[in-house]
């Protein structure tokens, strides 16, 4: 009878450990991964990131971290759309597309700073991630490839961050962000980092 009982729970706590075991093969393959952390929009993304010589997944992990993929989205300070842009930095952005001579019939591009300066167009899911993605772009030319400083400029504007490696507030690095002396810049590059990294490995 001990034997009996005993057996039942032993079985038991194999086929516990063995459920256990298939959760987790289950929910560590991509494809589980991918639902749970889905890019939206991508063959936009992909697009225009690579359009713009930008890694696909950072643009993505930008638009999840900045508007969780909701197009319409616009944040109490005014920024606009997936990439949550200001329309002054969109106006400013399409000026400068605008001197490098964008291909006739660029639609979004071609029209000039007025473009950019209506919501209902920077709502646009493709124009807002061609902006967006150009400005990634700059951004990660500005601070010479140091992604880091690029991804937190996206949030709180080069100068302020050139002022803070210059000075030494902030090393420029992902392991001193919490030298960051604005929180949602601290904030916003560490979530930018970790689903960047999230998205590297499951996509």
């Amino acid at each position: 009878m001990r034997r009996a009982r005993f057996f039942v729970v032993r079985m038991r706590s194999v086929l516990a450990l063995l459920g256990l075991v298939i959760i987790l093969v289950v929910t560590c393959t991509p494809a589980f991964l991918q639902r749970v952390y889905p890019i939206y929009y991508y063959p936009v993304i992909q697009q225009e990131a690579s359009r713009m010589h930008v890694d696909p997944l950072l643009i993505a992990a930008v638009v999840r971290v900045e508007s969780h993929f909701r197009e319409d989205d616009v944040s109490h300070a005014g920024a606009v759309g997936l990439m949550q842009l200001m329309p002054n930095t969109a106006t400013w952005i399409v000026g400068q597309i605008g001197r490098r001579q964008a291909p006739a019939g660029d639609s979004g591009i071609q029209g000039g700073g007025a473009l950019a300066r209506d919501s209902a167009d920077l709502a646009n899911p493709q124009l807002n991630i061609r902006l967006g993605s150009w400005y990634m772009a700059y951004l990660l030319r500005f601070f010479h490839g140091q992604l880091p400083e690029a991804i937190a400029a996206y949030n709180a504007g080069p100068n302020r961050v050139l002022r803070w490696v210059q000075s030494g507030v902030w090393s420029g690095q992902e392991v001193t962000g919490d030298d960051i002396p604005v929180r949602e810049t601290r904030h916003f590059l560490a979530r930018v980092m970790y689903t960047y990294d999230i998205f590297k490995r499951f996509y």
